[in-house]
């Protein structure tokens, strides 16, 4: 079953690898479920199911005008869920962007089915600096974010946020250029609505009423070199919101810490997990 159809017929597009407990594994921006491969074959190989979709919009899954905001995102979660029987014992693991749905289907489906929540990277709890959020992030960067992908997406992505991603510097690189050009196709897999759509959604998505959601362990992972999603409005904000979380931090990993740490996140997930 390749295929989810959601409440408002979107087609999702699902990997589902191994069998055992499902873990749900939940993409970034502006990438798609293959960018969870490493961790799913580790997960699968463990006794575990692991289940990795391409949000609406991304990837192979459909490319519907609307329903890029997180209630509806995390409706998809539900649907994605039920409809694989994964509703049960199941692990709910957002990257990035991927955190937003954990917390609002935490909220507005009350953590149904679910026993243990991971936000890795995440943008959880509030990525926009305000007066009562200071560490956030300027609204002049997400300016610049939209103006650079309306200009010329293809470029955007792979000169400057992909290499900012992995944390790409003129001298050093923990990842090779091909890792860069392999998540820039990814991402262009994506349409532009989408891209833009979602891109409004988690720089500008309050979570901080969602915390009190989370009833079930909770293991909070981020670099303490993201400069994508600076830990300090984020994992740290969010270990300090969540009762019952634990805060790994990796000492100087940038954003795409899954595959810059592949191995260190892939153990923690399975420690995490009991195994």
């Amino acid at each position: 079953m390749p295929y989810v159809k959601t409440r408002d017929g979107t087609d999702i597009y699902v990997k589902d690898w191994g069998s055992g407990r499902p873990v749900i594994l939940l993409h970034g921006w502006p990438l798609n479920a293959d960018s969870w491969d490493a961790q799913a074959v580790a997960l699968a190989e463990a006794g575990f199911r692991a289940i990795a979709y391409d949000r609406r919009g991304f990837g192979r899954s459909g490319q519907p005008w609307s329903g890029y905001d997180y209630d509806t995102l995390s409706d998809d979660l539900a649907d994605v869920m039920k409809e694989t029987g994964a509703d049960q014992d199941a692990t709910i693991v957002g990257f990035s962007m991927g955190g937003g749905e954990v917390a609002r289907y935490m909220s507005r489906h009350n953590g149904q089915g679910v026993i243990a929540a991971g936000l890795i990277s995440s943008v959880v709890p509030y990525m926009l600096k305000t007066d009562d959020n200071p560490d956030g992030t300027p609204q002049s960067t997400f300016d610049q974010i939209i103006a650079g992908i309306k200009a010329d997406r293809p470029n955007f992505f792979r000169q400057t946020f992909v290499p900012q991603f992995y944390g790409v510097g003129y001298i050093t690189s923990p990842v090779s250029d091909d890792m860069v050009a392999y998540s820039t196709a990814l991402a262009l897999q994506a349409g532009l609505k989408p891209t833009l759509a979602c891109a409004q959604a988690f720089s500008h998505t309050d979570f901080r009423p969602d915390l009190a959601a989370f009833r079930v362990p909770t293991l909070i992972v981020h670099g303490t070199g993201d400069k994508t999603v600076p830990i300090d409005a984020s994992g740290r904000a969010a270990a300090k919101g969540i009762a019952n979380s634990q805060l790994v931090e990796y000492d100087g990993a940038p954003h795409g810490l899954n595959v810059t740490e592949s191995d260190r996140l892939t153990n923690d997930l399975l420690t995490f997990l009991g195994k």
